[in-house]
Formats: C-alpha cells, structure tokens, sequence
C-alpha cells in the first residue's frame, strides 16, 4: 500500500466516524421533546432468578415499575385501546416473560423488559425498574433501573467498506 491509498484510508476511516457520530446524533435529535407516559407501577410476580443455589431452585418474588414513553399518544384524543400501550397487555407479556425466561441476573431481566416494551409494544423511550423485595432482611429491596430508547437503527448505517467503494479509482496513484 503506498502513501496516497494510506492517507486515503485514513481519511475514509476518519469521515465514517464523523458520518456515524452524525448519525447517532440525528437520532438522538429525531426523539420529541416531550413524551407521554404508560405506567406500571408495584407489578409483582415470581419468577427464577439469581446467582445464589436457593434462588435458582425455587422463585422468588420480582417487582417491577415501568415507564414506557410514547410521543403524543394519539388515545388521548381518540379515547381508544388501540391508540395507545394497554397496560393489561404489557402485564400479561411480563408474567410470560418471568415464568420462560432463562437469566440469572436482573440487570438481564430488565433488559430483556426494555426490549419487549420497545420491539412489541411500540415504545420510544422506557425506564425499566426490577427488585427483589425478599432478598435481605436487612433491606426493603435490592435492584437495577436503566432506561433505554428506541435505537437509531432505522437510520442507515455507513460501513468502512461504504467509503471505500466510493472513492475507488478517484485519487491518481
């Protein structure tokens, strides 16, 4: 490789990451300002989960607050089940999640929750929070929150490979 198809690597390298932050940051641009918010607070269920041999031999209670972010519900003018994220559904997807899911850790759990509510039930944004409310008796509870948006993977994504192509042949050697 000379020194022009070198620099020219390089070049490509550099406009692919500034192509992707760019990207990225579109994405981030394109969430509204202002979201609606289906909650679910206090569900609790039992589930299999931990790392410990008693927990991975008999469930334990998990409890589990939602927030799932949607951008102007359209139910709020509608007053329509369909226009919205039923609560009454999400319930029943989360007690099929706890009784065949095969995790040990909540951190997983609560991504796995993240994941149905934005991938089946439309969310743009959510804020899954899950404890395990027995687990000390010294403690009221033990648990993980994260929160997650809708990903900006419906916007294309630029390969190295991508730049290459484009130049090809266009810088004398």
């Amino acid at each position: 490789m000379n020194r022009i198809e070198s620099l020219r690597l390089v070049n490509l390298a550099d406009a692919a990451t500034d192509s992707h932050v760019r990207l990225r940051s579109q994405a981030t641009e394109a969430m509204p300002e202002q979201m609606d918010i289906v909650f679910v607070e206090n569900f609790v269920a039992p589930t299999i989960i931990g790392i410990e041999r008693e927990e991975k031999d008999a469930a334990q209670p998990v409890r589990i607050n939602l927030a799932i972010g949607l951008p102007r519900i359209r139910a709020c003018t509608t007053d329509r089940i369909e226009d919205t994220v039923n609560y009454a559904a999400v319930r029943e997807a989360l007690l099929a999640l706890l009784a065949t899911h095969r995790l040990t850790l909540l951190e997983a759990l609560a991504e796995a929750v993240a994941q149905l509510l934005i991938g089946e039930f439309g969310a743009a944004w959510v804020r899954v929070s899950i404890a395990k409310p027995a687990k000390f008796d010294d403690v009221t509870a033990v648990g993980v929150q994260i929160e997650r948006r809708r990903s900006g993977s419906d916007a294309p994504r630029m390969s190295l490979e991508g730049f290459a192509s484009l130049g090809a042949g266009l810088v004398p050697n």
